[in-house]
């Protein structure tokens, strides 16, 4: 079964997490899902993607307990994939913990009236690290709060904090992502994702994130063409031809 599905229309890749019988819950299947589409996204025509899940409960209730993803990071859109076209998160009822870690790193977010961001690590004893960059991205007091007191964030209190750009009626935020995402369509690209990659740099990235983007080049490297043939010539002992890939 597909657990994340990708769509394309009129410039606008949509980007679905599709186990709403687990409330979209996050296993590996989702991350390895999620990764992917990031990696179509960037090689297409799509000037945007939009970022949403299936069912009513929940965009997601985060990890997924009974197999959790080892690797969230693959998954984070412009962490586990360099993107320089903007993403738009459609969200709705529960976001939980690395639910909201994906989330933050999307550059425009939509949130129904029934959603409710928690990350409530700090209660449960365990996590990622990738929420600190929350710091970067909304007031420092805000982000300390949702961090550390693990509280619900209703819509309307997570547009007061920074967090989101709209708030919508129940069952409009994929409408109104659409809106935004055809605006966007329309705007000159390099601009976009000119004005996308400037902001990117100038944010500060936190410990895990930075760590995260170290960890995707080295792999890269580990896994070229460049790697496989040093680690044969080594072994029959004569001189690599590396090729630059």
């Amino acid at each position: 079964m597909v657990s994340v599905r990708y769509e394309s229309a009129e410039g606008i890749a949509t980007v679905t997490i599709d186990r709403p019988d687990r409330m979209n819950a996050l296993d590996s299947a989702v991350v390895d899902g999620l990764e992917t589409s990031w990696k179509r996204f960037a090689d297409s025509d799509d000037r945007v993607a939009i970022l949403h899940a299936s069912g009513d409960r929940a965009f997601s209730v985060g990890a997924d307990i009974k197999d959790p993803p080892g690797e969230l990071w693959r998954g984070v859109p412009s962490i586990g994939v360099a993107l320089d076209k903007p993403v738009i998160a459609a969200v709705h009822g529960w976001c939980i913990g690395g639910a909201y870690v994906i989330v933050q790193m999307c550059d425009l977010v939509v949130a129904s009236e029934t959603t409710i961001f928690k990350y409530p690590e700090a209660q449960v004893g365990f996590t990622g690290g990738l929420i600190a960059s929350a710091v970067a991205r909304i007031p420092h007091k805000f982000a300390m709060e949702f961090m550390l007191l693990g509280q619900d964030v209703s819509a309307e209190r997570a547009r007061e904090m920074g967090m989101v750009n709209r708030v919508v009626p129940p069952g409009s935020e994929l409408d109104v992502a659409n809106e935004l995402a055809h605006v966007l369509v329309d705007s000159a690209p390099l601009v976009v994702e000119t004005l996308k990659g400037f902001s990117q740099e100038t944010l500060n990235k936190s410990p895990a994130e930075a760590g995260a983007l170290a960890r995707k080049l080295l792999l890269s490297v580990r896994d070229s063409k460049d790697g496989a043939e040093g680690r044969v010539a080594f072994r029959e002992k004569r001189p690599p031809v590396f090729k630059g890939h």
